[in-house]
């Protein structure tokens, strides 16, 4: 469970992970520019994932955003800090631009690690019935 939750933010955090690079890329923006674009990005993307599910439950749109809140802050904002720290610490990674291998390397390799840091983090939030454990009781409660 705590695996699946993990991905599913993963999604959304690389959506808009790799959605801010090519943007701030694209209008040339500086690093701390893009990083911040991208984060922001991969938040939206990353609740929104969240929020489809909630909202099919039959959840209204308030309540649907309180529990991606509850559910994904802490699970974006440890993967975002991974995510970010390794693609700034590998040298010219930022700089190699979209055209780049070593770019997309370093997105893959920093999305890899920022998952397995995620896990035991999403693993220890459900045990404390945090996280995505406020997802599924929410699922639970309707059915």
């Amino acid at each position: 469970m705590a695996a699946t939750a993990t991905l599913h933010c993963l999604t959304g955090c690389a959506i808009g992970e790799v959605l801010g690079m090519i943007l701030g890329t694209a209008f040339g923006l500086h690093n701390a520019a893009t990083v911040v674009l991208s984060i922001a990005l991969a938040f939206v993307f990353g609740y929104g994932l969240t929020m489809r599910g909630v909202l099919k439950s039959g959840l209204g749109l308030g309540a649907a955003f309180k529990v991606a809140l509850a559910a994904d802050t802490v699970s974006i904002a440890v993967m975002e800090i991974v995510d970010n720290t390794v693609i700034v610490a590998i040298p010219g990674a930022m700089d190699a631009g979209l055209g780049n291998v070593l770019f997309w390397l370093s997105l893959v390799l920093s999305l890899a690690i920022a998952f397995v840091v995620t896990v035991p983090v999403n693993k220890w939030m459900i045990g404390r019935g945090l996280g995505h454990a406020v997802v599924h009781a929410q699922h639970h409660q309707h059915h």
